[in-house]
């Protein structure tokens, strides 16, 4: 996209996020809708998990710095994303935040 392109249209949202910390290692693990599909395919999410965490033990640990931003939709949905700050900690005085989502809409070119 180039950098001059202004959006065609632009929203944004006010929610509320958490900051805090996760092992680097564990962001790998993670359980899927699918997962929950049957007993079988929560058996083989339980035995990814424990290799992974297995694995995971083997590394040396590194914190993560993350987010879980939690807001509304137009529509009244709650949303929720993460977002990973990397191994420093964001100069933010608090572990619980205000957050302004901004989602702009591009002609493709």
């Amino acid at each position: 996209m180039p950098e001059n392109t202004q959006p065609s249209y632009k929203v944004e949202f006010e929610g509320r996020a958490k900051i805090g910390e996760v092992m680097g290692n564990l962001v790998s693990i993670q359980l899927k809708p699918e997962d929950l599909s049957s007993p079988l395919a929560f058996q083989m999410a339980l035995t990814r998990i424990y290799n992974e965490v297995l694995n995971m033990m083997q590394q040396q640990p590194k914190l993560h710095y993350v987010a879980e931003v939690k807001f509304n939709d137009s529509m009244g949905n709650p949303v929720v994303v993460g977002v990973d700050f990397g191994d420093k900690i964001p100069p933010i005085s608090k572990k619980d935040v205000k957050v302004k989502i901004t989602i702009e809409f591009y002609d493709e070119e």
